[in-house]
């Protein structure tokens, strides 16, 4: 079977927002779906080795962030390649806090949801989390970026735990090291070169010419 036939369905591109044990976190992820309406219930993928699996396990919370076209890859790679572990990967993304704990990201998204898991479902390698949203947006403001659009407009390729993830069989893309937090920026979003002169490190805030090629 060719290896990429499920990019065939249709997904969108979302932030997922949680109580973290020493900071708020969050990570991206392409599978969100509405399950019912009545009650109003969703789903969501999150791989066993995401941090934000850990925390929805202990906190039994999330929000979800609706990506637009408008949301700046260097925001979707501040949340996708790095891990809320060992790094605060909100340090230098907009975002607001809710009451309950968690955080809603605020880089040109369409809308927000916060939910209350009801269920969890435990695959090999994923957890779906089913979930009641409890709040959210008055209004949806832009255009929802989709998973196709991610892939073949930004050019964006998927994070290793990410559900759609596929070993890449091309060449591999050149990365850029930040020499102040280590934090390693890869070429398959947006190349290097084109990034603007004042692009800054999602993680530490230096300046792009403190990065080295790796």
């Amino acid at each position: 079977m060719y290896d990429k036939i499920l990019t065939s369905l249709s997904y969108g591109m979302f932030a997922i927002g949680v109580r973290g044990d020493k900071a708020p976190n969050a990570c991206i992820v392409n599978t969100v779906m509405q399950i019912s309406s009545l009650p109003m219930t969703i789903a969501v993928s999150v791989n066993h080795n995401n941090y934000t699996n850990e925390c929805i396990k202990k906190y039994g919370e999330f929000t979800v962030s609706v990506l637009s076209e408008n949301t700046s890859g260097t925001a979707i790679g501040a949340l996708g390649y790095t891990s809320g572990r060992d790094t605060n990967k909100l340090s230098n993304v907009r975002y607001k806090m809710l009451r309950e704990g968690a955080p809603v990201i605020q880089e040109e998204i369409c809308c927000w949801f916060f939910c209350k898991v009801v269920n969890t479902v435990e695959t090999v390698t994923h957890t779906i989390f089913i979930a009641e949203p409890k709040a959210g947006s008055e209004s949806i403001k832009g255009t929802p970026m989709t998973y196709d659009y991610y892939r073949n407009v930004i050019k964006g390729k998927s994070p290793k735990y990410a559900p759609t993830y596929v070993e890449e069989k091309e060449a591999e893309a050149e990365k850029y090291v930040c020499t102040i937090c280590k934090y390693e920026y890869s070429d398959s979003l947006v190349p290097f070169d084109e990034l603007p002169e004042d692009w800054i490190c999602p993680i530490c805030g230096a300046p792009k010419s403190v990065f080295k090629k790796k």
